[in-house]
């Protein structure tokens, strides 16, 4: 009978967690946190970038770019989860958890885009620093980033077009959030198709990412070994290390995601791994590169200093 039935109401019911009442508002507090924290982190890194001529360098402009995005994918999710966990009706509406599942969706592809740049500008700048201000220019980063959030939207765009199409027979979103594999399995009709284009997209988008980080390091540790200079080596390592924990966290956050889905019965599980793939890098992002970078671990502190001498 489910199959012959279809569902017109725009309204859907999120599953959420399954919480006591005495965790609801300890986690509610911990999210609320984390929020701020990102917020306030991510903010203050961007504007004293824009505000600082001397950090209008190809680096901190794609930095700029990882802050955003964190910025965003965050806020399409955090402030609505939060209500969701102290509310006891959790409902959402179509075409938000659609937009939801978009932002969420070009915030993963995104930033894996945008770590692929920055470990070519790490490659640039380590194994041909001649070069570099000739080749890594302010046209050339900016064509790359409109090119990183282009490919993102455009393949984002086609994951969820393909899940808009389909009928409803149920309204239970069975997460805590909306993402495309939660929408889809909300219809009745046959999603081949979804699902082989979305094998296709994460293919692409792993394969991508991962060979690129790859050959990127391995040029970058092949160069650091022929040499055998100390110096290069560690330019290397302060610029290489933050930018290869972040990504290695955000990968297999984001693999885990992706393998849990399939596993219905951790369905806990899946919802945690989603929120930490999303808050963990947001909150590690200007951490990391603000002590790692030493241009803007010195501006940093000179500000620091300067709020504190009294004048």
């Amino acid at each position: 009978m489910e199959r012959n039935v279809t569902i017109s109401s725009d309204m859907l019911e999120i599953q959420g967690f399954d919480l006591s009442p005495e965790s609801t508002y300890p986690l509610f507090f911990l999210l609320l946190f984390v929020y701020v924290s990102l917020l306030f982190s991510n903010i203050a890194v961007l504007l004293l970038i824009i505000t600082e001529k001397s950090l209008h360098q190809p680096m901190y402009i794609l930095f700029c770019n990882l802050s955003v995005n964190d910025l965003i994918g965050n806020t399409v999710l955090l402030p609505q989860l939060m209500t969701h966990i102290i509310s006891t009706e959790r409902f959402i509406t179509y075409n938000q958890c659609v937009i939801q599942a978009f932002h969420s969706h070009t915030f993963g592809s995104a930033s894996h885009m945008i770590l692929i740049i920055m470990a070519i500008d790490r490659y640039v700048a380590i194994c041909h620093p001649l070069r570099y201000s000739s080749i890594m220019t302010t046209k050339a980063v900016i064509g790359l980033s409109a090119s990183a959030w282009g490919v993102s939207i455009v393949l984002v765009s086609v994951l969820i077009g393909l899940t808009v199409r389909l009928s409803r027979c149920r309204s239970v979103v069975q997460n805590a959030y909306c993402d495309n594999a939660s929408l889809f399995k909300l219809s009745c009709e046959d999603v081949s198709i979804n699902n082989i284009y979305g094998l296709f997209f994460t293919v692409l988008l792993f394969s991508c990412s991962v060979g690129g980080m790859t050959v990127t390091y391995l040029r970058i540790a092949l160069i650091c070994w022929i040499k055998k200079s100390k110096e290069l080596n560690n330019r290397a390592l302060q610029t290489c290390a933050s930018h290869l924990v972040l990504y290695l966290i955000m990968l297999w956050s984001g693999f885990l995601t992706i393998i849990l889905h399939r596993f219905p019965s951790y369905p806990d599980l899946r919802k945690i791994a989603y929120i930490l793939f999303h808050v963990i890098p947001a909150n590690l992002n200007p951490i990391i590169y603000g002590m790692q970078t030493r241009s803007l671990r010195d501006k940093i502190i000179q500000i620091l200093q300067r709020k504190v001498t009294p004048t």
